[in-house]
């Protein structure tokens, strides 16, 4: 009986049962392309780190669809022989290349990589822990792609709540975005995975569970674990979920934050000097008194070395239809610090804030070249528009939490603005 329980049979058991299957956590193909997607451009051949790679579904799609380079990590042999087999299967065994690596320490060089890919893998070291430690391996402007358990409500069935404070506790999607803020990252994008993606994980499994020989040692409690876990997820899904969560560190040259009244003059006086002329910084006072207008916390700055402001972004309260929304306008960097990065790091910390505060959605006027960059869309897409012409490439919208509905209509913008 002692065999029965003892770790190693548990541990063969486990990796047993989980043999063959196509993915060791929830997870698809199209979840796989839409973290993807949030990475934003990458170099023509990208170097990626999958880390506790599993078999490998993500390590081949990266490499079929972005020309990827992918060191394939994991300390489970047998799951990197799969891996192995199907690149070769697939011709791609030029451009994966598995590796047994621990996660905890992965033995490669600071800069080695232009994204950092850990599906289903996270828990393994906890997410706080994986954020300071796979920081090193990221080149400069390089992405960490994960995804994480967590709970989709306050209030989560007691089951659910004991299953997992035991097992792995979790926490919100937006607290984990305030933990990546909190580290020193900028969210690019979040989403709360569908819920077919653990119907990829779940149906294989309960397929092994069903055909599997209870009577090798540790086998028993590898399945009565796994159809545990299945059970829970069948009665209390709709306590917890995965979420994908796209980050990249934040540039150390232009530490931000929220403005004080401190910094006021210094802000007219950068943002008439970005424009040339005091009509915007005009405006930045007219919406800083406008109560109805004005979002505590979203007029964020940029400092320069010297600790001089450098670049000032501002989100206030527009509607859509009526719906809540937030306008990004004005962005204004100072013509010394202007191509210098200044600009997309208080933009980015803007979202950031906007995201952490609760907005949903983001539009902005401006620039078609340059706000995609941070995940801008065409606001047509959704079916808003503002009330006067312009070019509909220039007018543009990001969902920060896709959880619900986006609204559609006419933009109705504070009155400061004059439209």
């Amino acid at each position: 009986m002692s065999d029965l329980s003892s770790p190693s049979a548990s541990h063969d058991a486990f990796f047993a049962l989980h043999h063959g299957l196509p993915r060791q956590g929830p997870g698809s193909d199209a979840t796989t392309r839409r973290l993807l997607a949030l990475a934003g451009p990458l170099p023509a051949r990208p170097r990626v780190l999958d880390l506790g790679c599993g078999p490998g579904r993500s390590a081949l799609l990266l490499a079929a669809e972005a020309g990827a380079e992918v060191t394939a990590a994991d300390t489970h042999e047998p799951f990197l022989d799969e891996l192995r087999a199907a690149a070769a299967a697939r011709g791609l065994t030029g451009s994966v290349h598995p590796v047994r690596a621990d996660m905890a320490a992965p033995p490669f060089p600071d800069g080695s990589f232009d994204l950092v890919w850990a599906e289903s893998s996270v828990f393994v070291l906890g997410f706080d822990r994986a954020l300071a430690a796979w920081r090193r391996l990221l080149a400069p402007g390089g992405t960490l792609v994960l995804t994480e358990c967590v709970w989709t409500t306050g209030d989560p069935a007691p089951e659910a709540r004991a299953f997992w404070d035991t097992h792995y506790p979790l926490r919100t999607a937006a607290e984990l975005s305030a933990a990546a803020v909190g580290a020193g990252y900028h969210v690019l994008g979040s989403f709360t995975q569908p819920d077919g993606d653990w119907d990829e994980y779940y149906r294989p499994l309960a397929a092994h569970a069903d055909a599997a020989d209870t009577s090798v040692p540790g086998m028993a409690e590898a399945v009565a674990g796994a159809r545990a876990e299945i059970a829970l997820r069948r009665a209390h899904g709709g306590d917890y979920g995965y979420a994908g969560l796209v980050l990249r560190p934040a540039d150390p040259r232009w530490p931000t934050r929220a403005e004080r009244p401190a910094d006021h003059a210094a802000v007219r006086e950068l943002t008439a000097a970005a424009f040339g002329s005091p009509a915007e910084a005009e405006l930045v006072d007219a919406l800083r008194a406008d109560p109805d207008a004005w979002l505590p916390g979203l007029s964020v700055v940029a400092e320069a070395p010297d600790g001089t402001v450098a670049a000032h972004a501002l989100i206030t309260r527009c509607r859509v239809d009526g719906v809540p929304a937030a306008a990004l306008a004005p962005v204004s960097v100072a013509p010394a610090h202007q191509r210098s990065g200044a600009g997309l790091a208080v933009v980015r910390a803007a979202l950031d804030a906007a995201r952490l505060a609760g907005e949903r959605l983001v539009l902005v006027l401006g620039h078609p070249e340059y706000y995609p960059r941070f995940g801008f869309v065409r606001a047509s897409a959704y079916g808003i528009r503002p009330g006067f012409e312009v070019p509909d490439e220039a007018m543009m919208a990001l969902v920060l939490d896709g959880s619900g509905p986006v609204p559609s209509g006419r933009i109705a913008y504070p009155g400061a603005f004059g439209v």
